[in-house]
């Protein structure tokens, strides 16, 4: 596995983004996280998605650490200041299941509050279902967790795949502005490219979108479904804070509703965005965790 780092300097001046950056090794790689607020505070993870990293949630983690919690945000092998392998075939469900696995054991975190989005949940809440007596809520934000038993596929996400599978063109920056309702300023767009110099640097994001199970058959099936035996029975708090823009993950709030006994009686809502509502709602999106927890943690 030929494994590639991003220099320092593609992160350099970074709009809204000067936090402390952490590592840890994980599979042989560096792992980047921050790591913000006091070691003793209640711990939320907030876990990014496709295609991108920490610093979307730049905004969102001063106002959890000003509620006095302990924010850790981790970049996934192949994105952001992480390591990332240069090829497509290195990646799969399980592989960043095992590599976030081991991220967690070596923080040693408890009572977790997981806030996550796009893969950020597929890998979230099988993490939360997995170590169930570590996690002690979950605010889910335009995401879920499939596994291609139910449902038609949205005609977006197979554009979406396609277009990652195929396209010789693939704009990181552009790709996230498009995902957004409000217009990213030219040096955040330079933020969302950074940790891709060239295309070598995106297999990891190539990998992502064709490695959703859509069909039962699927590898990551079977432990997707022993994640939804548990999340079936999962009382403690679980809120949902999806966009109103998003034609991806669209109407996966009230599937999460309806089956999660923990969902039931929280004060969801429907905040206004694209399929990125940290860029558009990010204010929102935090006060929201935050309540969660003054009230049940």
């Amino acid at each position: 596995m030929n494994v590639l780092r991003t220099p320092e300097e593609r992160f350099q001046r970074l709009p809204n983004y000067r936090f402390e950056p952490h590592y840890m090794t994980v599979d042989g790689m560096r792992m980047h996280y921050v790591d913000e607020g006091p070691r003793d505070g209640k711990v939320v993870l907030m876990m990014h998605g496709e295609p991108s990293w920490s610093y979307l949630y730049r905004h969102m983690i001063p106002i959890c650490v000003a509620a006095g919690h302990r924010v850790i945000a981790p970049d996934l092998i192949g994105f952001g200041k992480s390591d990332k392998p240069d090829s497509i075939h290195d990646y799969s469900y399980q592989k960043h299941m095992d590599w976030m696995q081991a991220f967690i054991d070596e923080l040693g975190i408890q009572g977790i509050t997981l806030v996550c989005q796009d893969w950020g949940s597929l890998l979230g809440l099988r993490l939360a279902a997995e170590n169930e007596e570590r996690f002690s809520a979950i605010v889910l934000g335009n995401g879920g967790l499939p596994t291609g038993d139910h449902g038609k596929i949205p005609t977006a996400f197979k554009a979406w795949q396609n277009f990652a599978r195929y396209s010789p063109w693939f704009p990181i920056g552009k790709i996230v502005n498009s995902g957004t309702l409000k217009s990213l300023s030219k040096d955040e767009v330079r933020a969302y490219n950074a940790p891709f110099p060239n295309a070598s640097f995106k297999a990891g994001a190539r990998a992502f979108p064709r490695l959703v199970p859509t069909t039962p058959d699927n590898p990551a099936s079977p432990a997707n479904r022993a994640a939804w035996e548990i999340l079936s029975k999962w009382n403690k708090p679980f809120l949902t804070t999806f966009s109103n823009a998003d034609p991806i993950t669209r109407g996966i709030d009230k599937i999460m509703q309806k089956n999660i006994p923990g969902a039931q009686g929280q004060p969801h809502q429907t905040l206004i965005g694209g399929h990125f509502l940290q860029e558009d709602a990010s204010t929102e999106f935090a006060t929201a965790v935050n309540h969660l927890i003054a009230e049940h943690l």
